[in-house]
């Protein structure tokens, strides 16, 4: 059995590259030419490391399914890590799907879902609670629109990633009339269209992350965000796995809705009173996904199995177990120490010296790709 993993780069690959390996399937890590040092090449549970042109990165992702299958006997499975080579695939289904087995979305699915507002109003039909959002009227000048809107509120793209925006780049937090007119014209300025804003959730980060094929979900995950870093928004630096009956039923509706086949992460943010609100879908591999490793969920080989038509593997309910990522959980002590919140930079420290609290890209037992990234943070001049 083998399997190839697409932009080693990301250290989410890694978790997958061992994760399969530990399953005894053979794994291709692959990555564009251009792409310096892939933490993924680093690790020693790859079987074989390939180097695709950029200038014609399809057709060299193509040959390479179609020399596997030949040498096999039997198709590789495709496992997409990146955004750009998800949608490329999604594009070229018929094409790849000939040589390679495939568990991703459609392109219709993919759009739907990385769009904020046509969630939001898909989510809202299905009955899936979704902060308030403001828009201005037909005809109404946007400073009176600006001078209705609730404080504190979030404004974002309605596609961040599209614009290549990073994660913590792809929203702002606006506590006042100035930081919401600069925020509202700098996300118009940059996409060329109106921004979503909605109002500001204080309560607490929660991710649901699914595996699902034609409309059903097979498998889940929940994790509770702990910190992140930058502080005020940024992926997670610190998450753990915890248990939510509602999460997964919630992501459900909108899965099922869709017909939607593949990874997502479903992001919820707790209002005042606890409730649970969708935020946003990432309908790929996310950042915490090293979680599904350490909790032992079996998600990665189900994904494999899925995707070569295979039986799942036993269903295995994830571990309670929080995991970080350093050196962004230093980072993010720092920055909640410059905010006053000492409870938190403190909590970094405990975490540091607790054999209970996982690292999701350190492993004994597979030194190089930490080693490897360490040397990219190193000569990128620091962490990013």
């Amino acid at each position: 059995m083998t399997a190839i993993v697409t932009d080693a780069h990301y250290r989410m690959s890694v978790s997958l590259i061992r994760d399969l390996s530990d399953r005894g399937v053979r794994v291709v890590a692959c990555e564009k030419a251009s792409i310096e040092n892939p933490v993924g090449f680093a690790s020693g549970r790859v079987w074989r490391c390939v180097r695709l042109p950029d200038e014609a990165y399809e057709a060299a992702l193509l040959d390479l399914c179609r020399e596997l299958s030949a040498q096999d006997g039997e198709t590789p499975a495709l496992l997409p890590v990146g955004a750009k080579t998800l949608a490329l695939l999604s594009e070229n289904r018929e094409r790849f799907s000939a040589a390679a087995g495939l568990c991703i979305p459609t392109p219709s699915q993919l759009s739907l879902l990385n769009d904020k507002a046509a969630v939001a109003e898909l989510a809202g039909r299905l009955g899936v609670p979704t902060p308030e959002s403001f828009e201005p009227a037909e005809g109404e000048a946007l400073d009176a629109f600006f001078s209705r809107v609730p404080l504190a509120c979030a404004v974002k793209p309605r596609c961040g990633e599209k614009f290549g925006l990073t994660a913590a780049a792809r929203y702002r937090i606006c506590r006042t009339k100035d930081e919401l007119k600069a925020a509202f014209s700098h996300f118009q300025s940059l996409t060329g269209e109106a921004p979503l804003v909605q109002e500001y959730l204080p309560g607490s980060s929660f991710g649901c992350s699914v595996l699902a094929k034609d409309g059903a979900v097979l498998r889940s995950i929940c994790h509770h965000r702990l910190r992140e870093y930058p502080v005020s928004g940024g992926p997670s630096s610190c998450c753990e796995c915890v248990d939510r009956s509602d999460l997964p039923e919630l992501a459900a509706r909108l899965v099922e809705a869709t017909g939607f086949s593949g990874l997502a992460m479903f992001e919820f943010k707790c209002a005042q009173d606890g409730t649970p609100r969708l935020l946003e879908v990432n309908p790929r591999v996310w950042g915490t996904f090293p979680l599904t490793r350490v909790s032992k969920s079996n998600l990665a080989y189900s994904w494999f199995c899925l995707s070569k038509n295979l039986p799942l593997p036993e269903k295995m309910p994830p571990q309670r177990v929080k995991m970080v990522y350093y050196p962004a959980d230093f980072a993010a002590g720092l920055g909640y120490l410059k905010k006053g919140q000492l409870g938190k930079t403190l909590a970094v420290f405990r975490d540091l010296i607790s054999p209970k609290v996982k690292n999701g890209l350190a492993e004994r037992t597979d030194p190089g790709p930490a080693r490897a990234y360490f040397r990219n943070l190193f000569h990128r001049g620091g962490h990013k």
